[in-house]
C-alpha cells in the first residue's frame, strides 16, 4: 500500500510575546507545509494544484471555546487573505463557524461585504441550515447552508484538542459544527457517528485540505480550556488525508499525556475508534505504518 502524506511544520516564532499567532509566522508555516505536501517548489503553485480558481472556498473554524481555545484569528485570516490573494477576489472565501457570537468573541470580526474575506457564522441573517435532514446511516442532520450551498471546496482549519468523550478532537470533528444536532452523535466516542457523517458528500466531496492548529494543545481534559494542561507545540499538521491527519494528531496528544505522566487515551476507554471506523469506509488510512510523516521547521 502507497503510503499517504503528512506535514508537521514547526516554528519556534509561531507565537509571539502575547502568546498569539504571530501572522507572518503563520504565513511562513501554511506556505511551507503546502509546499512540502504538494511537492512544489512554490506556494502559489501548491495551491493551484488544490483549489479552481472560480471556486469559492470554505476554512471552517472552531470557536466555541472564545478566545480562550478557539481557532486564532491570526491564523485564519491569514489563511484566508493568501487564498484570496493568490486567487484574486477575497470574497471566494469564507471563514466560518456555527454563530456570531461564537466568532466575536473569539476575536473575529464579522464580514459579509463585497469585495472583502467573507467571515459569518450559520446564523447570520439569511443562511441558516437546510430545511431537510440528510440521512446517512446512523445520522440524520440539517446541514449549515454555508458548506451545503455556498462553498465548492473546504479546508478543515481545526484546532487539535483532547476530547472527554471522542478521545480527540480534530479535522474531521471540525465538521459537526456544519450540522445542526451533532449532540446526537457523542455516543460510543462518537463512533461510527463521526465517519457517517464525514462520508456524506457535503462533506467528503467537498473537502481538499485538513491543517491542524497545533500551536497549543489541550492534551487532557478538553475540550474545555484548562491551562494546567495545555501545551505550547508551535505546530502546524498539514494532509489531504482526513483520517491520517487526525491520527498524527492522536500521536502528538498521546505523546504530550505520556511525557506528563497521565494515562493513555485507551486506558481511559476513550480511544478515538471513530479513526478505524473512517478507515473501513474508505475515507483515509489510520495506521501510522501507513502513514509518511514529514517535519520540517520555518
Amino acid at each position: 500500500m502507497e503510503k499517504v502524506r503528512v506535514v508537521i511544520i514547526k516554528s519556534r516564532r509561531a507565537l509571539a510575546a502575547n502568546g498569539q499567532p504571530e501572522p507572518a509566522s503563520m504565513l511562513r508555516m501554511f506556505r511551507k507545509g503546502l509546499e512540502v505536501l504538494t511537492g512544489s517548489s512554490q506556494a502559489e503553485e501548491a495551491l493551484r494544484l488544490i483549489f479552481q480558481p472560480a471556486e469559492n472556498i470554505g476554512i471552517k473554524i472552531n470557536t466555541i471555546g472564545r478566545r480562550a481555545i478557539s481557532t486564532y484569528p491570526e491564523t485564519a485570516v491569514t489563511l484566508g487573505l493568501w487564498l484570496g490573494k493568490t486567487f484574486g477576489c477575497e470574497d471566494k472565501i469564507i471563514i466560518w463557524d456555527r454563530t456570531n457570537e461564537e466568532l466575536k468573541e473569539a476575536g473575529y470580526r464579522l464580514s459579509r461585504s463585497e469585495g472583502s474575506l467573507r467571515i459569518m457564522g450559520t446564523d447570520s441573517y439569511g443562511i441558516g441550515y437546510g430545511s431537510q435532514p440528510v440521512i446517512n446511516r446512523s445520522v440524520a442532520s440539517l446541514f449549515s447552508k454555508i458548506q451545503a450551498e455556498l462553498v465548492d471546496s473546504t479546508i478543515s482549519l481545526a484546532l487539535l484538542k483532547d476530547h472527554g468523550i471522542a478521545g480527540i478532537t480534530g479535522g474531521m470533528k471540525n465538521y459537526f459544527g456544519a450540522i445542526h444536532n451533532p449532540n446526537k452523535y457523542h455516543d460510543s466516542n462518537c463512533d461510527p457517528y463521526l465517519a457517517d457523517l464525514f462520508e456524506i458528500d457535503l462533506i467528503k466531496k467537498k473537502h481538499r485540505l485538513t491543517i491542524l492548529d497545533a500551536l497549543r494543545v489541550q492534551y487532557h481534559r478538553g475540550p474545555a480550556y484548562h491551562p494546567q494542561w495545555n501545551e505550547r507545540a508551535s505546530q502546524l499538521i498539514f494532509g489531504f488525508d482526513p483520517v491520517a491527519v487526525d491520527v498524527v494528531g492522536w500521536k502528538l496528544i498521546e505523546n504530550l499525556r505520556a511525557k506528563k505522566g497521565l494515562p493513555s487515551l485507551s486506558e481511559e476507554k476513550r480511544e478515538p475508534t471513530y479513526l478505524q471506523t473512517a478507515e473501513n469506509l474508505g475515507l483515509g488510512l489510520a495506521r501510522l505504518n501507513n502513514i509518511e510523516i514529514i517535519e520540517e521547521e520555518v
